[in-house]
């Protein structure tokens, strides 16, 4: 577990958390009672008020309110019941009704004045994480009240308009009861925060490594325009046509606007017969040669990232003449993000070069192939994950170990993917996972993600398509079941 943690990363964690049935309402019990057990520590009477907005952050108030029932606390709610968000906050703020408790609905901080300063005991539940610049009204005129008033204030995980960057614009408590870790920049300011008190909600540490719908990029823009979500370069083939059809296919699916295949002009022909929506760039001649890197040089300036080894072979007529020009491309690409998958595995020699976080490549090897670039596999998951990451800071990667359990990590995080049956261990499901590990690592609206947050994300994709491919054809599912099954997946079904 982290000594601190970024709010989009506990966002990530609480949303995969509903995958393994740790609900929501759940983490929210938890969190509420948490905070209620800090205040009966410290007052055994006194005036309460619970000041709550209309998020999560405020239903984690209405559980701590129950739990404080027996100091009769006011509940003010900023806003309308019918504007909560979600159905967690809605239940917890319809028990208090059902219980008589003292509520009130407000949108105008004046009604406030009186009330804030007869409280002993403030609990600020109004904003949680991720709020940046000045807050607007109602809640900042209440934030200038509360930072005026004698009361006792405890700060709901994070305190009300929290930014590390204008922290002036904030509540100011005398305790934050944060949850599962500290917040990123809480510990740099003691004069906002007072005493920090992380409180633990039921998540345990593997909990945190299991990747699910949190890992899921966000929802694009609707101003996004063509190329702004991914151009993705697929470098295959020669000795296979479909590999690399198949992991071009699974891009296109995945979201990626632009995939062009670049591959031997033997199978050119071959792979544009897949499907209309495929851009085949023809090579020089039957395998992946040298005189095909400046070609593939220009094509790599034209894209986001490139996906590169299905279908390649490992020899041809010329000896090693193929992996050595993959690694010559790798070698002169180094500010390119590279997803390297199958024979292109072959051609790397470890360690490889620190490209820094920015273009860290992500391999996918299987069991054998990890074996083959140096790589130790354990049967237990513990172990293994240890193995990955120790693997991967060492050689500067992001792995994505294959197995029934895949393994992902970037040296210093570890995840673990869960989704995926054993009929996918038909031919050319590693072929689609390399395809959609690339559009995820791929420009998202503009921004980038990390090759980890990319990797996670693709094996959980990609296991969760096998998953709803199996119940429609069982062991009989192909690759291109699961590529259809990819835009379902990437829901979160």
């Amino acid at each position: 577990m982290k000594i601190e943690i970024t709010p989009s990363e506990m966002r990530r964690i609480d949303r995969n958390c509903a995958g393994i049935g740790l609900f929501p309402l759940q983490l929210m019990e938890n969190a509420g009672a948490s905070v209620a057990r800090e205040v009966c520590a410290r007052f055994d009477r006194g005036t309460v008020v619970v000041l709550a907005g209309t998020g999560n952050n405020g239903g984690d108030g209405f559980v701590a309110a129950r739990h404080l029932m027996g100091y009769d606390p006011e509940i003010i709610l900023f806003g309308r019941a019918r504007d909560i968000a979600t159905d967690e906050a809605r239940q917890n703020w319809q028990i208090l009704k059902n219980l008589g408790a003292n509520t009130r609905e407000i949108k105008d901080s004046s009604e406030l004045s009186d009330i804030v300063l007869d409280a002993d005991v403030i609990v600020d539940a109004m904003l949680g994480t991720g709020v940046r610049g000045q807050v607007r009204e109602p809640v900042a005129s209440a934030i200038r009240l509360i930072n005026d008033s004698d009361a006792f204030i405890v700060a709901v995980d994070v305190p009300s308009g929290f930014d590390p960057d204008h922290p002036s614009y904030s509540v100011h408590a005398d305790l934050t009861v944060t949850f599962h870790s500290a917040k990123t920049g809480l510990s740099g300011h003691p004069e906002v925060t007072g005493d920090v008190k992380v409180a633990g909600i039921g998540i345990p540490p593997q909990a945190e490594r299991i990747a699910g719908a949190g890992d899921l990029p966000p929802v694009r823009s609707a101003r996004s325009h063509k190329g702004d979500c991914g151009r993705v370069l697929v470098i295959g083939g020669g000795a296979f046509t479909g590999a690399p059809a198949l992991a071009a296919l699974a891009a296109l699916r995945t979201g990626a606007d632009w995939v062009t295949v670049a591959t031997p002009r033997s199978v050119a022909s071959g792979i544009a017969e897949f499907s209309p929506n495929l851009i085949v760039h023809a090579l020089s001649g039957k395998y992946l040669a040298h005189n095909d890197i400046p070609a593939i040089n220009a094509l790599i300036k034209r894209h986001d990232v490139v996906v590169i080894g299905m279908g390649l072979g490992r020899e041809n007529k010329s000896g090693n003449e193929t992996a050595e020009t993959v690694s010559k491309i790798i070698t002169a690409n180094p500010d390119t993000r590279f997803v390297i998958d199958a024979d292109a595995l072959h051609a790397l020699k470890m360690p490889m070069p620190d490209r820094g976080q920015a273009a860290m490549p992500i391999v996918t090897p299987h069991a054998g192939e990890f074996k083959h670039l140096g790589g130790t596999v354990a049967a237990g998951t513990d172990e293994r994950c240890e193995l990955v990451r120790a693997f991967s800071l060492e050689n500067h990667v992001v792995t994505l170990l294959k197995g029934a359990i895949d393994v992902i990590s970037d040296g210093e995080d570890v995840r673990t993917n869960h989704t995926g049956n054993a009929g996918m261990t038909v031919g050319g499901t590693g072929d689609v996972l390399a395809g959609v590990v690339g559009a995820l690592l791929a420009t998202h609206n503009n921004t980038a993600p990390t090759a980890v947050a990319a990797a996670t994300a693709g094996a959980f994709v990609t296991g969760t398509a096998g998953d709803l491919a199996f119940r429609k054809f069982g062991y009989g599912l192909l690759a291109t079941d699961v590529i259809e099954c990819i835009p379902e997946a990437m829901r979160g079904v």
